[in-house]
């Protein structure tokens, strides 16, 4: 690949980001910190947007072959945007998120298998781009975990050839331009919807792609951490019997920020490398094989549960 279309690609999406600075600061795009934040500065909202907008520009660098799914991505992110900047109602929201699903399934070929892979293909779409939308709460944690993740898509496209090489660039590329401004300890700008719901849709594109491409549903598994978190921290505020889609700081990793005061960046990291970690095994260990799948699966979040109980107590976990 040209190294020098990938320097200019960069710099545009550089100048990019730092022109929605200046248009978020004018028209007061920003964060501002509440009782539910785990942060305690104005900062500018929807610095994510470029994720989807790296993928818009491809086709100006590099070949493209994904047009249902470049529609779908940015309406997606666009009605994310929208909420960003004015609370949308969550019938409209989940409208367009189903259309947007659509559009992805119709061109990931989706439609050509059986109805219940479809309805099992929607359960983890919706649930991954809710999960990595709950997730994003902290500084670098949406950025360094997608990261590790793409990386780990581009290195198992070597291998598999499941998606055209260049999107994964210019996706991680737009990722290291966001980290650069939000994996500080004073970040410039969070993700906002645009970006955490943008990404994810990326991500579960990426994901159904290599899946049907290999038959091999352990890759669900590069998203163990995030699943873990989310699905544990759900179910526990369903026993505490807690509006489940309300804003809260439930989320094991906000209590080690909120509670513990862990430093942001820190627990950003650990919760990247320990999936790194788990990518690397499955990659590397586990054969593709149902039973495996379900093995792997209890016994991870056993040992997630074991480490939440150990930590946070049984009384904030499951109430009084």
């Amino acid at each position: 690949m040209n190294q020098t279309l990938l320097l200019i690609f960069c710099l545009v999406l550089f100048c990019i980001e730092l022109l929605y600075f200046r248009l978020a600061t004018q028209f007061n795009i920003v964060d501002k910190p509440n009782h539910r934040s785990s942060h305690n500065m104005v900062t500018i909202r929807g610095g994510g947007i470029i994720f989807a907008l790296s993928v818009l520009l491809q086709p100006l660098f590099f070949k493209f072959g994904y047009p249902y799914f470049l529609s779908g991505l940015l309406i997606v992110t666009f009605i994310s945007f929208m909420d960003d900047l004015s609370p949308v109602s969550n019938k409209l929201r989940l409208l367009v998120h189903l259309v947007c699903v659509g559009l992805m399934f119709y061109e990931a070929e989706l439609f050509q298998l059986p109805i219940y892979w479809l309805i099992l293909a929607l359960f983890f779409v919706i649930g991954t781009i809710n999960a990595i939308n709950f997730m994003d709460g902290i500084n670098g944690i949406t950025g360094v975990y997608s990261l590790v993740l793409l990386l780990t898509l581009f290195y198992i496209n070597y291998i598999e050839h499941f998606i055209v090489q260049e999107l994964l660039i210019v996706v991680i590329i737009s990722l290291l331009v966001f980290l650069f401004f939000n994996f500080r300890t004073k970040a410039k700008c969070f993700a906002g919807d645009a970006g955490s719901v943008g990404i994810a849709f990326i991500i579960a594109f990426l994901l159904l792609k290599l899946v049907i491409k290999t038959e091999n549903l352990n890759y669900i598994l590069l998203l163990l951490v995030y699943g873990l978190d989310t699905t544990t921290t759900i179910i526990f505020r369903i026993i505490r019997k807690e509006r489940v889609f309300e804003p809260h700081r439930s989320h094991f990793y906000q209590f080690w920020a909120n509670e513990r005061k862990g430093s942001h960046l820190i627990i950003s990291s650990l919760y990247a490398l320990v999936q790194l970690a788990i990518n690397a095994l499955v990659i590397r260990f586990l054969p593709p094989s149902f039973f495996g799948l379900c093995i792997a699966l209890f016994s991870s979040a056993l040992i997630f549960l074991v480490i939440r109980f150990s930590t946070e107590g049984y009384v904030k976990l499951l109430g009084e």
